[in-house]
């Protein structure tokens, strides 16, 4: 190959992924706060406004673990929902989210003396949970994915609630209207 044909093939590689990170200064427009100060970075969004009884009831799905030891991004973004909507002027009580946990992430509901003993790190997640769950989110963890990772409901995060599946939890939810966060 040429070396134009090399620096072409760079020179667009470069200008891709300058194209789709975008300004250097974006990721310092990313804030936390004002519920969560750990969790939860969002960033101000020009001209978006809501009625002042705006209400969600949302139900976040997350099936997948994150490395161990680490946050679980999905478990995350109900804090940066919660905090970016505060921000925007939504009543923090007028927001109903619940998080539905299954398949590998399952045992992330574990205390950290239980995940430790599986994982060989602290779970990085209950801290996170454990804040989210003082904020009013309805943490549930399927209880069929409970029986096949091994985990007992006695194992559990303090404040995390078993159904018997993901299923019927998020038909549960479905009943008292809430929707289901597609990301």
């Amino acid at each position: 190959m040429s070396m134009i044909k090399k620096r072409g093939k760079a020179s667009l590689g470069l200008s891709a992924l300058l194209f789709f990170a975008g300004p250097a200064s974006a990721k310092s427009d990313f804030e936390y706060g004002p519920v969560f100060s750990t969790f939860g970075k969002h960033a101000s969004v020009e001209g978006v406004s809501f009625p002042e009884n705006q209400t969600f009831k949302i139900a976040f799905d997350v099936a997948k673990a994150a490395n161990p030891g680490e946050v679980n991004r999905k478990f995350e973004s109900l804090a940066r929902f919660i905090n970016m909507h505060v921000a925007n002027g939504v009543k923090q009580e007028n927001l109903s989210l619940a998080l539905v946990v299954h398949g590998s992430a399952t045992e992330e509901m574990l205390k950290t003396a239980n995940f430790k003993q599986r994982k060989g790190q602290p779970n990085g997640n209950e801290t996170l949970l454990s804040a989210l769950m003082e904020q009013g989110v309805e943490v549930i963890v399927c209880g069929q994915s409970a029986v096949a990772h091994g985990v007992e409901k006695s194992a559990l995060i303090d404040g995390v609630k078993m159904d018997l599946s993901a299923m019927t939890a998020h038909a549960r939810l479905a009943q008292k209207g809430y929707s289901v966060n597609p990301f």
